[in-house]
């Protein structure tokens, strides 16, 4: 077919991807073959997507409904070309999508490649979504011919992955995308059978190995040579051999989930995952089921091993395949799970589902619903059982996913019964390793009340805290909350089998042995005692505290913050602050050791001068003090920083 070139322009890539260009043109991955599946998955994408249009715009079809990708090696030009009758690109398309890729998460990925070094993943770029530009992995120019169906003209665009690419209108009949690698010499050499990317038997092994499930047939012509047959049939050896083409579909095109699922092997299911989801790892865990019923469908749902780059940093935009009898009809639909299992990847096929299906219809449909609520019974099922039954595994689920979780507990009121024994957390306990409620449960003695918790930004800043002296000196296992959102689940929990939950920073530490009651009993007539120290250091702290305790909790450190049962605590505080929500705040009470020296020292000048300048620095370094051992600057840190070195001269003297 003669092509025209009209306005052909050169121009450069965005500056990342040419970094990214130039990452896999001196590729660090060594499974290289694995850009023909990934290429393969998007003509396969491509289909879908036309046909999905279709559903509701026929003429998109161009009469051209024989979906087909076709595979051509060609050893005279050293190139292998990939085409298909797909939605192919319209001129700003092919600019968007392919001479800029921002929106592909090109900057994250790189930055993530940076960091892994030489020894990066090949998961990487089936997650960051860059799948095309490994074909710069085996081909030295790659050109992409496409057309979007209703265009007059199609789009020819070029590179060599040297930062630039050329573009052009051209004349094109069909619709659709070719894209034609200009091979690399190491990857059309004979003497590596298993890398000559155009032999046709080791392209037709590949297809076999990773898209064989493709949902439309990959096709490839094969040359046969045949002798004539005398007339017994029998091959005339001195003649000449005669030569015919054969047009061969590679793949079997057989959907797996239809089958039972004690034929399929664990490779089948990986393999269909890593073709459906443009993944580069298998999966962490595997789900099929066949329901018949009120709604017939069969499920095929995957949790991936790990979470996107992005995954708690934008809303959820992944969802659920929808097919009618083996039909693509829908991509993406987040009506089907839960926000808080938006990680799960998967499809569901269902007779019942109408081809004409729209996001508006899904709102409405009862079908959909009842299928949701069993796609997620089968999810947490699954979950649990890995939980008991495979603890390691489970513990690499909730490393990637365990914050998706804990935001279900609080932000989905009917799911905080069917979370809480999923929840994990680390515990004062052991350093290396995770425990669930219902085992910490089960260790309390007899005697504790309640489930203590305490929050911090890491293990070693939890220790820290002056607020977990009495309970570690006492042995009392304390949960470590490391999240933002952990402290805010355990608030929409509210007490877990009878047993309320107790910051070790809020309210009283509710400690009933003997020696708990006994310093109950000090505090109480030290406070009485020293009623009017307490009473002046809250009035020159007016304000800035809503109290001011003798505290029971404190072993060595002078001073502590805490707040009281009602309102927020001190860290919510400052999570809501950090999201501008400011109208929020703790009740502060300031709670002092009775048995620190410098609680004799500050008793000393109240006594003798309780109107001095020196006592009323006393009272605002010891509320920096606390403010600084929660994380919280004080409000005004020149004037503390200034008393802290008038205190330091006045002590040398």
């Amino acid at each position: 077919m003669a092509q025209e070139a009209i306005n052909k322009q050169t121009k450069e890539f965005q500056a990342e991807t040419k970094q990214l260009l130039d990452l896999m043109v001196h590729s660090i991955y060594t499974n290289r073959e694995i850009f023909l599946r990934e290429l393969i998955s998007n003509a396969s994408d491509a289909i879908d997507k036309v046909r999905f249009e279709a559903l509701t715009n026929h003429a998109l079809l161009e009469d051209n409904a024989d979906f087909e990708i076709f595979i051509l090696p060609d050893e005279a030009t050293n190139t292998l070309t990939i085409a298909d009758n797909g939605m192919g690109m319209t001129y700003e398309e092919v600019i968007e999508n392919i001479g800029t890729i921002a929106k592909s998460g090109t900057k994250a990925f790189l930055d993530k490649v940076k960091a892994a070094g030489s020894a990066a993943d090949t998961e990487l770029i089936g997650q960051f979504g860059v799948g095309f530009y490994s074909a710069f992995m085996v081909a030295e120019k790659v050109t992409l011919v496409t057309r979007a169906p209703g265009q007059s003209q199609g789009v020819r665009w070029e590179s060599a992955g040297d930062g630039t690419y050329t573009i052009e209108e051209i004349e094109k009949e069909t619709r659709g995308t070719t894209l034609i690698l200009t091979l690399k010499e190491e990857y059309r050499s004979a003497e590596h059978p298993d890398e000559n990317f155009l032999n046709r038997y080791t392209l037709q092994n590949l297809i076999k190995k990773y898209s064989d499930y493709i949902r439309y047939p990959i096709k490839m012509n094969f040359v046969k040579e045949e002798k004539p047959l005398d007339d017994d049939g029998k091959v005339i050896e001195d003649a000449p051999a005669t030569q015919t083409v054969e047009v061969r579909t590679l793949n079997s095109m057989a959907p797996l989930w239809t089958k039972n699922k004690n034929d399929i092997t664990q490779e089948e299911y990986h393999q269909l995952y890593k073709n459906l989801f443009h993944a580069w790892e298998d999966p962490l865990e595997t789900i099929h089921s066949k329901v018949e019923g009120a709604v017939e469908y069969t499920s095929l749902l995957f949790i991936p091993a790990h979470a996107p780059f992005d995954f708690y940093q934008r809303e959820a935009t992944t969802g659920i395949r929808l097919y009618s009898k083996n039909v693509f009809i829908m991509d993406n639909c987040q009506d089907l799970l839960p926000e808080y299992l938006r990680f799960v990847k998967g499809l569901v096929d269902s007779p019942d589902f109408s081809l004409n299906i729209s996001r508006e219809l899904l709102q409405h449909s009862q079908q959909l619903k009842r299928v949701g609520k069993n796609l997620e019974k089968s999810v947490l099922k699954t979950l649990e059982n890995l939980l008991s039954k495979d603890r390691p595994k489970y513990e690499k689920f909730w490393l990637e996913y365990g914050k998706a979780i804990k935001t279900g507990v609080y932000s989905d009121y009917q799911s905080r019964d069917k979370l809480k024994d999923l929840l994990l957390f680390n515990t004062s306990q052991a350093a290396d390793e995770l425990t669930s409620l219902e085992d910490y449960v089960n260790r309390m003695p007899p005697t504790q009340k309640v489930i203590y918790y305490a929050t911090g930004k890491d293990r070693s800043a939890v220790e820290r805290l002056p607020q977990m002296e009495l309970l570690r000196e006492k042995g009392v296992e304390v949960l470590y909350l490391f999240d933002r959102v952990d402290e805010f689940a355990i608030d929409a929990l509210r007490e877990y089998k009878e047993k309320k939950f107790q910051s070790v920073s809020r309210g009283k530490l509710e400690l009933d042995d003997i020696d708990a009651a006994e310093a109950k009993k000090d505090t109480a007539e030290l406070t009485k005692e020293n009623e009017p120290l307490i009473k002046a250091i809250k009035e020159h702290l007016n304000g800035k505290v809503a109290d001011v305790k003798i505290s029971s909790r404190l072993k060595s450190s002078a001073v502590c913050l805490v707040s009281d049962d009602n309102g927020i605590s001190l860290s919510m505080e400052q999570i809501l602050s950090e999201m501008n929500k400011t109208m929020y705040k703790a009740n502060r009470i300031l709670e002092i050791n009775p048995e620190h020296e410098i609680f004799a020292v500050i008793k000393n000048l109240y006594q003798n001068t309780p109107e001095s300048e020196a006592f009323k620095d006393y009272c605002d370094l010891l509320y920096g003090q606390a403010l600084l051992m929660e994380g919280i600057a004080p409000d005004d840190p020149i004037s503390f920083a200034n008393k802290v070195a008038s205190l330091m001269a006045r002590s040398s003297h």
